[in-house]
């Protein structure tokens, strides 16, 4: 049986690792609020310029641009690009397991061979691990999210699939739906999608004007796509980074307080028992005297 001492040490780390969880949790908090700021603000421009660019490109001829064709001289054997988008860090519940087994297995059912754009550390350590084909690494970009690493990145996807190095490229992450729910998708970046929606099928023959002209207002606007699908999949991912580990660290703090219970109710009776145990010390001393 463990003495009270051991039992008052032991509720004291308890309560210790409660207190940074609590705290934990309530930053965490603090960041999904600004970050579900900033995926409110960005994900009407993305959707809306992949819209109108999805109904652009089922309406040109796809040689208009290399950003709408089939590489343009693939090589033989050139694998897809897969970005795979994980946390700098940890204790955020199945987040980064979760972004792993999804990626592991589209590798293993890819009937191309895949190559790897890793963002977040966690990712980075995976595959490293496993000798896998990297073509970019970007890691503690969470902790200052900007524009400029959604365009580093979109840059390297634009250059590998220009100068047919890949297939194609596709960006994989956790898409950020409610504090309690993330989803794992994975986007087609290039060759920028062909989609028709119900609502264009009707207007699937009318042509655009173009001014000045197709190809300078497509060397303009595609690159500028791929930055915004991009910047938009690092601020859902980073949202649901956040609300993975507010929950995790919520779960965690409920967790220490039940333990704290359990370990208080335990020391009361071991310390009952102790008190019982002397008196009748004392009882029996007394009765042999």
């Amino acid at each position: 049986m463990p003495s009270l001492l051991d039992l008052r040490r032991r509720i004291r780390a308890v309560k210790n690792t409660q207190q940074i969880t609590k705290a934990m949790k309530t930053v965490s908090a603090s960041k999904l609020r600004r970050a579900q700021a900033r995926i409110v603000g960005a994900r009407p421009f993305a959707r809306d310029m992949l819209r109108v660019l999805n109904g652009l490109a089922a309406r040109v001829d796809p040689q208009t641009h290399p950003l709408l064709a089939d590489p343009p001289v693939p090589k033989e054997g050139a694998p897809a690009l897969l970005f795979v988008v994980t946390a700098d860090k940890s204790l955020c519940g199945g987040f980064n397991s979760t972004i792993l087994r999804r990626a592991a297995a589209h590798i293993v059912d890819s009937p191309s061979p895949v190559a790897l754009g890793l963002v977040g550390r966690k990712g980075r350590d995976f595959f490293r691990r496993r000798s896998m084909d990297v073509r970019y690494e970007d890691v503690n970009l969470f902790n200052n999210l900007r524009y400029s690493h959604a365009q580093a990145i979109a840059d390297v996807a634009i250059e590998q699939y220009t100068s047919g190095k890949v297939s194609g490229v596709g960006l994989l992450y956790n898409e950020f739906k409610s504090v309690m729910q993330q989803e794992v998708v994975i986007d087609q970046l290039l060759p920028i999608p062909r989609l028709m929606s119900d609502e264009d099928e009707s207007t699937a023959l009318a042509d655009y004007l173009f001014e000045p002209n197709p190809q300078q207002i497509f060397d303009t606007l595609l690159p500028r796509h791929v930055e915004t699908q991009v910047f938009r999949a690092l601020l859902e991912s980073a949202a649901a980074e956040h609300a993975a580990r507010m929950t995790a660290m919520d779960a965690a703090t409920r967790n220490a307080g039940e333990m704290i219970e359990g370990l208080t109710l335990y020391m009361n009776k071991v310390r009952q028992a102790t008190i019982t145990r002397e008196l009748i010390e004392v009882v029996s001393g007394a009765s042999a005297l």
